[in-house]
């Protein structure tokens, strides 16, 4: 029984040429006989896409060239057949659709709290923690 890898990736960063890197991708993903979608636009990328763990790495190698997505960040899962039965590399406004056109999610973040203060923070009434770790 063959593995198929399903990668699952997001990273808001500034991309530039989106047309470009749009082209590549598709190229890239073609080229490995991966399947899923990949979203593209000017605040970074988002997408699940499975494949060959040879593909999936070609593809992620790709991607982390692009300046401001070194350090992509992916999960990974196992298949035991090929989830997606095509792949679709789409240009985008958002690659989290908020509405907001005028918040970009790169100049726009919370406020860093340090490890020493964290508990003076959420021990503070009008404090609200939203958990939105990928691991617990």
């Amino acid at each position: 029984m063959t593995a198929f890898v399903v990668a699952a990736l997001y990273k808001f960063a500034t991309i530039e040429n989106i047309e470009q890197v749009q082209s590549e991708l598709r190229r890239v993903c073609d080229e490995n006989g991966i399947c899923g979608t990949l979203l593209i636009a000017h605040e970074g990328i988002n997408g699940t896409v499975a494949g060959s763990r040879s593909g999936i790495d070609a593809l992620l190698h790709h991607i982390r060239r692009y300046p401001g997505l070194q350090d992509l960040e992916h999960k990974e899962s196992l298949a035991s057949e090929q989830p997606f039965y095509r792949m679709k590399v789409r240009l985008k406004k958002e690659i989290v659709t908020i509405g907001l056109p005028d918040v970009d999610p790169n100049e726009i973040v919370g406020t860093y709290v340090s490890p020493q203060k964290w508990n003076d923070v959420i021990s503070d009434p009008d404090t609200v923690v939203i958990d939105t770790r990928n691991d617990y």
